[in-house]
């Protein structure tokens, strides 16, 4: 029986890690061009570092485990409470504001489909100790660069930016205190489910027929002036000042194309306390690609000081699907610079003059059995070689060797030391 594997996961094939390299690639040259610093932490985690955050229930969607020391551990689902944890172990070394980076692999219990596995890679990008907009300003300034990077523009992703401050003070005059974490979890819903749905189940937590009708007008409000509109008699004004110098800040930059007002986004994790933002294709075809915003408590409910953060995840589930469907991904094979043709044995005088050019730091790769030139020619093409060198040509004087550029088919004798 052939083994499968799990449910969820992927196997990495050599033309699959080349995309995955490719994404990789661009998220980590993104987040250096922006001075950002890479960092790491455990695959697993204490199972309390999830549960104090998120509440019990969040096991169902861990994988969890005890280890023979009878210790309750997860496999991390998200990187954000490790960078807390770390962030709060070294508080008193390190220089604030840190400007952090990292790309786990993560894990969720949860049903696999189109954008979502059990196992993926994720870009967190996160800035703590800073409480100016700038970081918000900055981080979405990063993901809307890489996104280009890869060959997307304003008319295949848009950046929707919402604040939970926002909607928490809008929800805080229209219904009791002890019902907004329920509601919150209704509005996380709402872009899934039917419009009936999403007021039966507001209903169902006994809201008001007419906080319901207030809700919805919020919630489709696409401008700042409708929101100007709907003051609540002014308690708003902070939070609506907040998105509108985000805005300012980011068009004056030159985003203005990628940005839109869109408070259905609420992020479902409960430590979100500013502006939040997420990332969609423009069809709203796929989940989203991206997201985050600011998490002013996180650290010190873990047990550190009080230090604010902002931060988004990229998954490469979703970007990958995205880049498909746009033709994005990379068909070009990067392999050696050259690959040695030999019209005699495999013996070690090939292996030597290839050993040779690895120390000019050429990629170099050889036949590892005699078979015939043409057979060595199309594993030169599938390899992806730029250049072939005929070892033992007799073509070539001494010291000199005979080259064929793969992609031209122009071919030449060149000295050893021009090689």
């Amino acid at each position: 029986m052939a083994f499968k594997s799990p449910k969820g996961t992927r196997d990495f094939y050599p033309n699959l890690m080349r995309v995955q390299n490719h994404i990789f690639s661009i998220w980590k040259n993104t987040c250096k061009a922006f001075g950002y610093e890479e960092y790491e932490g455990p695959v697993f985690e204490q199972l309390e570092l999830y549960t104090q955050k998120s509440g019990e229930e969040i096991v169902e969607q861990l994988y969890c485990f005890k280890d023979k020391g009878g210790r309750d551990l997860a496999l991390r689902p998200e990187l954000t409470p490790s960078l807390a944890r770390m962030v709060n172990l070294k508080a008193p070394e390190l220089k604030f504001p840190l400007r952090w980076f990292a790309v786990p692999r993560l894990y969720r219990y949860e049903r696999a489909q189109k954008g979502r596995l059990r196992e993926f890679y994720q870009l967190n990008m996160d800035i703590i100790g800073c409480t100016s907009l700038t970081a918000e300003a900055d981080l979405i300034s990063a993901v809307i660069e890489m996104l280009c990077a890869f060959g997307l523009n304003d008319k295949d992703f848009a950046v929707g930016l919402s604040s939970r401050r926002l909607i928490r003070e809008f929800l805080a005059a229209q219904i009791p205190e002890d019902k907004i974490g329920q509601v919150y979890r209704v509005l996380d819903k709402r872009g899934k489910i039917t419009e009936d749905l999403f007021n039966k189940m507001l209903t169902d937590l006994s809201i008001s027929q007419g906080a319901i009708e207030s809700i919805n007008s919020f919630l489709n409000a696409t401008t700042l002036s409708e929101l100007k509109q709907m003051q609540c008699g002014g308690l708003l004004d902070d939070a609506v000042t907040e998105l509108e110098e985000l805005f300012n800040t980011l068009e004056r930059v030159g985003y203005t194309g990628y940005l839109q007002l869109d408070l259905s986004i609420i992020r479902g994790l409960d430590y979100y306390t500013g502006v939040v933002f997420e990332v969609f294709d423009r069809n709203k075809s796929l989940r989203a690609i991206a997201g985050g915003g600011r998490y002013d408590n996180l650290l010190a409910n873990l047990g550190g000081k009080q230090l604010s953060g902002v931060g988004f995840g990229i998954g490469d589930v979703v970007l990958y699907e995205l880049l498909k469907e746009k033709g994005l991904l990379p068909e070009k094979i990067y392999g050696p610079d050259y690959f040695i043709v030999t019209f005699g044995d495999v013996d070690a005088d090939l292996l030597s003059f290839a050993r040779a050019l690895r120390g000019r730091g050429k990629k170099v790769l050889y036949p590892l059995e005699s078979v015939k030139v043409k057979k060595q020619m199309s594993q030169a093409v599938e390899s992806g070689a730029d250049k072939v060198i005929f070892f033992g040509s007799d073509k070539a004087p001494a010291g000199h060797f005979e080259v064929k550029n793969l992609e031209t088919r122009e071919q030449a004798i060149v000295a050893f030391d021009d090689l």
